[in-house]
């Protein structure tokens, strides 16, 4: 079932059915914008200057044309030609009257478009190696992926929430390395600690819980654990950014994992197992908690187990994408794109991240996906060039794929900024983050700048009960009107039939005028993969609620005019709370 057309449709449909009177065949398309001037009418358009190009005409002539073929509709109050040719529009109080009326009957529905199943989008975020507690950098990827994919569903399309779990290479060998090496101290064998494992207090929770599982089963051959494995530098040198030290401090970590897959055997995929999922559950819970659900936790292993990774690689070969050098496998990404070529397959015969990124990315294609999104970290931009190089060398449409890249969010405590380190285990985890905030001032204050911009985080602001703190002056307006609907004890239905003719004042106006922009702020929050324009939506919608609060009584003696605003104020009541649903955020009846 199509959803009905907004006040703005209207209009534009209006004035499209009288160009295309006055100028068949040339299919301009009215597009109407808000003047920046009130005394220039409601909307605007400038659809004359453009057919002026098309038919070499005069434009002003062409918008006075456009005006007098103009169908007569209850919706005009007036219709004028300005400057060298703009159309302005003025709309009768009782057009914006419509839009209450609009509001009531679709309830959960306003602002929604047309569903399109042929739109298929999958949005894929979050997406963090599960070597630990999601941090309050993954939070704004959790917010901004799960609101952009309501966002987009709001819009119409049909929409695919994954998760692309990293559970195959290096960075889940170190967390299983670093699980086996505090299980062996909880043994009582001590095995020097590498700084670049993972340090934090969970590791060392999953060793106990293997030793109290266990027992000492894992300890056997640990005195041999360095046997083979390259010294580790000072940290001295390493600490102040020698490359060379760098280099040799991982080449001591990857010494250890292999010294541990030797000597465990068999047993290593159990502490490698063990590890991930014992921090994917943590994960996935999280998330839940957060509001944050995914249709698909997609495994980067099954990539392998399913041959793709080999398959996609082989393809590229075949397309002559391909080069060896120094026993490595290369791809030619710096031919299309790229700064410099990248290795698919390493000396040793392992595949590299990217050689599994190009097999994920390709399978999304052929999962039927018309559209695809990744929400990345912003310090993964350089990574972008190299993707969508594979995907054109694949003989795929680069541009179906869409990179939204998210800045990391700063905290602040008491004016001093909050620093943090996943592998030393330093850092405020979103379950930390949410236990001192609550999940609705997270939600919102992730949304609240373009992902793509710093995001400085007041935690003091986001718990305050303040005006200034955006979120709560939104919810209370929602409260505000639930507080006034309890005291007048009506029925909600009566309202659907009430005269709204009372409703001419202008603070009346204005917040009809709001209401009605919701619908096109939807389209372009996701035409723009930005919900942050649902936040800045919902603070000036909440503004004009409380400006009206604070000027006019409600439950007044007239009973026309008591309806009609009761009416009024319960739309905006609705419209706060399907935004507010947009952006994972709760509706409160009282605060």
């Amino acid at each position: 079932m199509s959803a009905p057309l907004s006040l703005k449709q209207q209009v534009a449909e209006l004035l499209q059915s009288a160009v295309a009177l006055i100028s068949p065949g040339h299919g301009e398309t009215v597009e109407l914008e808000r003047p920046k001037q009130a005394q220039h009418g409601d909307y605007a358009t400038s659809v004359a200057l453009k057919l002026a190009k098309a038919t070499r005409q005069n434009p002003r002539a062409l918008a006075e044309a456009v005006v007098r073929a103009l169908p007569a509709s209850p919706l005009l109050a007036g219709v004028e030609v300005a400057g060298a040719g703009f159309i302005n529009v003025q709309l009768k109080p009782a057009a914006w009257a419509g839009v209450v009326r609009q509001i009531l009957a679709a309830s959960e529905a306003y602002g929604r478009g047309a569903a399109n199943l042929d739109d298929k989008v999958q949005v894929e975020f979050v997406s963090a190696n599960p070597t630990g507690p999601l941090h309050v950098g993954h939070g704004r990827g959790a917010a901004y992926g799960a609101s952009l994919a309501n966002v987009l569903e709001a819009a119409g399309y049909q929409v695919s929430r994954e998760y692309y779990v990293n559970d195959a290479g290096r960075q889940m060998d170190i967390l299983a390395l670093s699980t086996w090496l505090r299980y062996l101290e909880e043994n009582g064998v001590r095995v020097p600690f590498p700084g670049n494992a993972y340090q934090g207090d969970y590791v060392r929770v999953m060793a106990q819980a293997i030793v109290r599982a266990h027992g000492g089963r894992y300890v056997h051959q640990a005195d041999k654990v360095l046997c083979d494995v390259p010294p580790r530098p000072e940290p001295s040198q390493w600490d102040k950014g020698d490359a060379a030290a760098k280099a040799a401090n991982e080449a001591h970590l990857d010494g250890l994992i292999a010294a541990a897959k030797r000597l465990l055997g068999v047993d290593y995929a159990y502490f490698h197992d063990f590890a991930l999922n014992d921090q994917l559950s943590d994960c996935r819970a999280d998330l839940e908690e957060f509001d944050v659900t995914f249709d698909h936790w997609f495994s980067e292993r099954s990539l392998f187990d399913l041959g793709l990774v080999e398959d996609a690689v082989a393809r590229l070969k075949a397309r002559g994408h391909l080069y060896e050098q120094d026993g490595a496998l290369w791809f030619r990404s710096s031919e299309l794109g790229d700064e410099k070529d990248r290795v698919v397959r390493r000396a040793n015969g392992e595949y590299t991240y990217f050689a599994s990124d190009i097999a994920y990315h390709a399978h999304k294609y052929e999962r039927g996906f018309a559209r695809m999104i990744d929400v990345w970290g912003a310090d993964h931009h350089g990574y972008i060039p190299r993707v969508r190089a594979a995907l054109t060398a694949l003989g795929l449409d680069p541009n179906r794929l869409t990179i939204a890249l998210v800045q990391f969010a700063v905290l602040y405590r008491s004016g001093q900024k909050v620093s943090m380190s996943t592998r030393a285990g330093d850092f405020v985890t979103l379950r930390e983050l949410r236990a001192e905030v609550g999940n609705d001032a997270a939600r919102f204050y992730y949304v609240l700048r373009k992902s793509d911009q710093h995001l400085d985080f007041d935690l003091d602001l986001a718990k305050s009960q303040s005006n200034d703190n955006p979120v709560y002056y939104i919810q209370y307006a929602h409260a505000r009107i639930c507080s006034v609907l309890g005291e007048w004890g009506g029925d909600p239905t009566e309202l659907a039939a009430a005269d709204l003719a009372p409703l001419i004042g202008p603070y009346e106006t204005a917040l009809m005028r709001r209401l009605a922009e919701y619908p096109e702020t939807v389209a372009a929050a996701a035409r723009e993969l930005s919900p942050h324009l649902i936040a800045y939506y919902l603070r000036d919608l909440a503004g004009e609620l409380h400006t009206y609060y604070n000027a006019e009584k409600f439950l007044v003696d007239d009973p026309v005019l008591r309806q009609a605003r009761l009416a009024l104020i319960t739309a905006v009541r609705q419209v706060l709370a399907n935004g507010l649903g947009l952006l994972g955020v709760s509706a409160p009846t009282r605060m």
